[in-house]
C-alpha cells in the first residue's frame, strides 16, 4: 500500500502553519498490517494525524480508506502495527474507553424507526451519555448551520431523503461532542451548496479532529491535509 501525502499550508497564514506542529497527537499508526482472507489492504501503513486536523483519506475503491477507519474504532483488528488515540493505546482493554472518544458517520446511516426528534435523543438514553443530554440544545443551531428546516424533527426516520439522513447523522455525531470525529463519504449524497455548509461548519471547529473518506475531489478543499491512498505491494508511510 503506497502513500503520497500532501499539506495544504498555502491557504493559512504562516502562523497557523507554525502552530500545526507544535499541537499535540491526536493519531499515531504505526507500521499496520490488515490482511483479509489472503488479501492483503493495509501493508506497513503509519500515519499520524495532530489534534484539531482536518485529513481527507481519497483513492480508489479498495484501497483500505474504509478499513483503515474501522480499525481506529476497534471494529478490524490489525494482523501488526500499533495505533495510538490521544497517547492511548488501542487494544481490547482500552477499546471501549477510546470509542469513547470518537464519532463515526457511514456514508448509508440508518435510524430506528420513529422521529427524527427521536433519533437524535436516542443516544443520551445510553448511561454513558447521560452527562450530555443538554447537547441536545444544540439542535435548532446545528440544523441552521446544515440547511435543514425545524420541520424536519417530526418527520419519519423512513421518510428521510439520502441527504437528509446523511445530515442527520452528521447531527447526531456532533451532540456526543467527540473530539474524534470519523467521517466515511458523508455528504455523497448533498447538493454544493449543502457540501460546502458541511465543510465549512467543520473549518470552523477547530477542537475536532476529523479523519474523512472521500472521492469527490469538491470536499478535498476543506482539509488540512490530504492522504492519497494506492494500492501497492510498497510498504506506505505518511510523508508529510
Amino acid at each position: 500500500m503506497a502513500i503520497l501525502c500532501r499539506r495544504r499550508i498555502y491557504a493559512k497564514r504562516m502562523s497557523d502553519v507554525l502552530q500545526d506542529y507544535t499541537k499535540a497527537t491526536a493519531l499515531d499508526i504505526s507500521d499496520l498490517e490488515v490482511v483479509f482472507e489472503g488479501r492483503t489492504i493495509l501493508q506497513d501503513f503509519s500515519m499520524q494525524v495532530a489534534q484539531g486536523e482536518k485529513v481527507v483519506l481519497a483513492g480508489p475503491s479498495g484501497c483500505g480508506k474504509s478499513t483503515l477507519l474501522k480499525c481506529l474504532l476497534g471494529l478490524v483488528i490489525p494482523q501488526k502495527g500499533t495505533i495510538l488515540i490521544h497517547g492511548q493505546e488501542l487494544d481490547r482493554d482500552t477499546v471501549w474507553d477510546i470509542r469513547r472518544q470518537i464519532a463515526y458517520v457511514t456514508q448509508e446511516p440508518e435510524f430506528a424507526p420513529g422521529t427524527v426528534k427521536d433519533a437524535l435523543q436516542q443516544p443520551f438514553s445510553y448511561k454513558a451519555n447521560a452527562d450530555l443530554h443538554e447537547n441536545l440544545n444544540r439542535i435548532p443551531d446545528l440544523f441552521r448551520h446544515f440547511n435543514l428546516s425545524s420541520d424536519l424533527l417530526a418527520k419519519d426516520t423512513t421518510t428521510l431523503s439520502g441527504g437528509e439522513k446523511q445530515r442527520i447523522a452528521l447531527i447526531s455525531a456532533l451532540l456526543l461532542d467527540r473530539p474524534i470525529i470519523l467521517l466515511d463519504e458523508v455528504v455523497s449524497a448533498l447538493d454544493k451548496e449543502n457540501k460546502q455548509a458541511v465543510a465549512d461548519f467543520f473549518q470552523e471547529t477547530q477542537d475536532k479532529t476529523v479523519v474523512s473518506i472521500a472521492h469527490d475531489t469538491s470536499w478535498f478543499d476543506f482539509a488540512d491535509r490530504i492522504v492519497q491512498m494506492t494500492p501497492n505491494i510498497n510498504g506506505a508511510r505518511d510523508s508529510s
